[in-house]
Formats: structure tokens, C-alpha cells, sequence
């Protein structure tokens, strides 16, 4: 990985290559969570059983995006900075076809052997004034190398393809306001937030409803 202009501007040439073999082992975490999960969604898909991940995304922050949010924390701009203060470097994306799977899921991955859950949101049953709805992990994953083994931490984000959508037009609307939303725009995000909850609920009834007709056939 080579930094860009920018990161090469913000960090030392030094502290750019200790960042970037962070950044390397991260990716390793991720790529090790990434895995289980995938084994995960295999083993319920082949018992049959209904399976909670519809799709997985993944995410590895750039040394230009941990440049800025230690910057805006006012951290110092070092390797051993992002390392002790950023928990979202490696991230990853759980989308769920219903929100009844967040929480079953979650158990799932509760459970899951050499890893370890440091941190915990629940914003789907209590969601963000905003309205933003999703549910939060960071889980450490222990990843061998160099002789030793370094738990690293990776941010899981789980929800639904509706919530999904709605995160990424708020997203925009910050973007376009530089996070100064007008109010009028805010309440309709608030409010379509709400909207696309209950379509969720109704959803996922109309599931069970098939299920219990299919299960009479």
C-alpha cells in the first residue's frame, strides 16, 4: 500500500510506513472475520435453515481518512495513535434481509469461539435522534504474525437493506451540507426513518405469514 500526496503530507515518511503495515495486519483481521462469517451463512444455508446475512460488505480505511479523524480528534498524527484510538479502521457490513435477524445474529456471533466483543450500540431498537438505525460491534479477531498474535479490531455494522439505503441518503445529505442539515430536511429523514421501520416489521410478517402457508402444503 502507497500513501497518497496527502497521507505523505500529514504523516511522517516514517510513521507512514508503521501505518501501513498496521493497516496490512488489519486487513488480515478483517480478512479472518470475513471467513467466519461466510462460514457462518454457508453452514445455515446448506441445513436449510433461514440464514440472517443477505450480503457482506468489507472496508479497510485509507491512511488520508485516519489522517483526518485524528486530526478532528486532536490526536497526534502517528501510527501508534490510530492503533490505540480508532477502533473503525477495519470495518465491515452486514446486510440482513429482515430486522428480526440483527438480533439473531448477533447471538451468533456472541458465540463465536477466539474472538472477543469489546463494544456494543444497539441502534436499532434505540435509534439515534437522526433516526439512524444499525447495529454496532467491534469485535476483536487474533491474527498470527511475526511470531506472536496481535487482536485486532474490527467494526461489524449490521442492518437491514432498507436501513442501509437510508444511512447512504443521510450520508449525502451531510456530504452536501457539510453536516449542517437544514432542519426541514432533517425531520424528513427522521420521518422517513420511522417509515422504513415499520415497512421492516410488515415485512417480515408478510414472511411468516408464507412460511406458515408453505408449511400447510
Amino acid at each position: 500500500m502507497i500513501g497518497s500526496d496527502a497521507a505523505r503530507a500529514a504523516f511522517s515518511p516514517e510513521e507512514l510506513a508503521k501505518l501501513e503495515r498496521m493497516l496490512l495486519v488489519y486487513e488480515w483481521g478483517q480478512r479472518t472475520l470475513l471467513t467466519r462469517l461466510s462460514i457462518i451463512r454457508d453452514g445455515l444455508l446448506t441445513s436449510g435453515d433461514s440464514c440472517p446475512i443477505e450480503s457482506i460488505q468489507a472496508r479497510i480505511k485509507t491512511p488520508d481518512s485516519i489522517a483526518g479523524k485524528l486530526r478532528r480528534l486532536g490526536a497526534d498524527l502517528t501510527a501508534e495513535s490510530a492503533r490505540g484510538i480508532l477502533k473503525d479502521v477495519a470495518g465491515v457490513r452486514i446486510i440482513c434481509p429482515f430486522s428480526k435477524d440483527i438480533l439473531y445474529l448477533v447471538g451468533l456471533l456472541r458465540g463465536m469461539s477466539d474472538t472477543t466483543i469489546t463494544d456494543e450500540k444497539d441502534y436499532v431498537s434505540k435509534p439515534k435522534p437522526s433516526g439512524y438505525r444499525s447495529y454496532h460491534l467491534i469485535m476483536e479477531v487474533p491474527v498470527f504474525h511475526s511470531g506472536g498474535t496481535e487482536n485486532v479490531p474490527v467494526e461489524l455494522q449490521i442492518r437491514t437493506e432498507a436501513m442501509n439505503f437510508w444511512a447512504m441518503l443521510e450520508h449525502k445529505a451531510k456530504y452536501k451540507y457539510d453536516k449542517r442539515v437544514p432542519d426541514h430536511l432533517r425531520a424528513e429523514l427522521v420521518l422517513c426513518a420511522d417509515k422504513i421501520a415499520e415497512l421492516d416489521k410488515r415485512m417480515f410478517l408478510i414472511h411468516e405469514i408464507i412460511a406458515l402457508i408453505n408449511e400447510g402444503d
